[in-house]
C-alpha cells in the first residue's frame, strides 16, 4: 500500500485511534519544536497494524513504505526502526522518538487531537511531493 495523499494518511491515523501516538507526538513538538519530521513519525507509531496482521517488525516494514513517498526517506526511517533505540540503527532522533514515545505511555495530559496535525502532515508531504505530484496526491 502506498499512500497517494494527506488525506488517505489522515483516514488511517483516524482508523489508528492511537491517543499514545498523539501524546507522542505532542511530546516531541515540545522538545524539538522545529523537527516537524520527528514529530510526523511520533503520531505515526501505531499505524503499521492496519496494514495487515503480522509481526511487529513487519507492520514496521509496511507502514515505511506506506508513507516513504508521501513523507520521505527520513519520516520512513524512523517509523521503521523506532522501536529500536539502540544497535546500529540508534542515533539522536530514534532515541528521542523512542524517549517520548514511553513516556507517551504514561504522560497525563491532553495531547489534542488528530485534526491539529493536518497541517504539519501537509507541509511534511509538500516538502517531499516530487516535481509533477502534489502533496494532496493530485497530478
Amino acid at each position: 500500500m502506498e499512500l497517494r495523499g494527506v488525506e488517505e494518511l489522515m483516514e488511517m491515523l483516524y482508523a489508528c485511534r492511537s491517543e499514545r501516538a498523539l501524546r507522542t507526538a505532542a511530546l516531541l513538538r515540545r522538545s524539538r519544536p522545529a523537527d516537524k519530521e520527528l514529530q510526523v513519525a511520533g503520531l505515526m507509531r501505531d499505524s503499521g497494524r492496519l496494514l495487515g496482521p503480522s509481526e511487529e517488525a513487519e507492520q514496521a516494514d509496511r507502514a515505511a513504505a506506506a508513507v516513504r513517498p508521501l513523507l520521505g526517506d527520513r519520516v520512513a526511517r524512523l517509523v521503521r526502526h523506532h522501536g529500536m533505540a539502540r544497535g546500529p540503527y540508534a542515533d539522536d532522533d530514534l532515541l528521542s522518538l523512542r524517549a517520548a514515545d514511553e513516556e507517551g505511555r504514561t504522560a497525563g495530559f491532553d495531547a489534542g487531537v488528530l485534526e491539529d496535525w493536518r497541517t504539519v502532515l501537509e507541509l511534511v508531504a509538500a516538502r517531499h511531493a516530487g516535481p509533477g505530484r502534489a502533496a494532496d496526491g493530485a497530478s
